[in-house]
């Protein structure tokens, strides 16, 4: 009876933790896109602009919780996936998480440093400061977070359609996310933003999927 509860309520905790990264990690990469110019863009000097710094801030708030969450989502599909997984591709999935997560606050610790010597830097100083913040914390951000991400994606969808827990539209829409993960975030910007949508769209159906399992379960008993 224990673990047919159990059985039960992961898909529901694994919906709903997996909502909350996405929606806490698109907020915080919308804040910085609208915030911290891309390296190859005139960004004037906003140093001096506090709204946008506190802006940053923000977005370096939601960060540490965003990551908190992946973690949750991580655990609660595995979880969900069991014995059945394919050890190869199970490894490749944990590693490629928790990797993501560290260059993903990997990032925010470098915007957090950039905003906290911004203040301390002279004004001659002050363009070069910004300029290695700026290619920094980018450089983190786009070229190895998102290339975590992309490998946390593909071996998500490799193991969701092996074991018949995605159907077969998701793992194939999760194969193009990982792709554009690994060769457009550099040249697109904005880019970064289908990872959360793609986490969105796993959890929203994982979360149906299980609130239908229930209810069946429940007017069967």
């Amino acid at each position: 009876m224990v673990r047919r509860h159990q059985a039960l309520r992961t898909p529901l905790a694994a919906g709903l933790v997996g909502i909350i990264f996405a929606l806490l990690l698109s907020a915080a990469i919308i804040l910085v896109r609208l915030t911290l110019p891309d390296p190859g863009e005139a960004s004037g000097d906003w140093f001096s602009d506090a709204s946008r710094r506190r802006t940053v801030q923000t977005a370096l708030g939601l960060i540490p919780f965003a990551g908190i969450f992946f973690l949750w989502f991580m655990g609660a599909v595995r979880a969900r996936i069991g014995d059945a997984e394919d050890k190869f591709v199970a490894t490749v999935f944990l590693g490629s998480g928790l990797l993501f997560v560290a260059t993903l606050f990997g990032a925010a610790a470098a915007a957090g440093s950039l905003l906290a010597a911004a203040g301390a830097s002279g004004a001659g100083s002050g363009q070069q400061l910004q300029s290695f913040g700026q290619h920094f914390t980018y450089g983190l951000l786009t070229t190895y977070s998102m290339r975590m991400a992309a490998v946390f994606t593909l071996s998500t969808s490799s193991i969701g359609h092996q074991l018949g827990v995605l159907p077969r539209w998701l793992s194939i829409l999760g194969y193009l996310v990982a792709l554009t993960l690994l060769f457009v975030t550099d040249s697109i910007a904005w880019s970064e933003l289908v990872f959360p949508l793609w986490a969105l769209v796993v959890s929203l159906h994982i979360l149906v999927a299980g609130l239908r399992r229930r209810s069946a379960s429940a007017s069967s008993s």
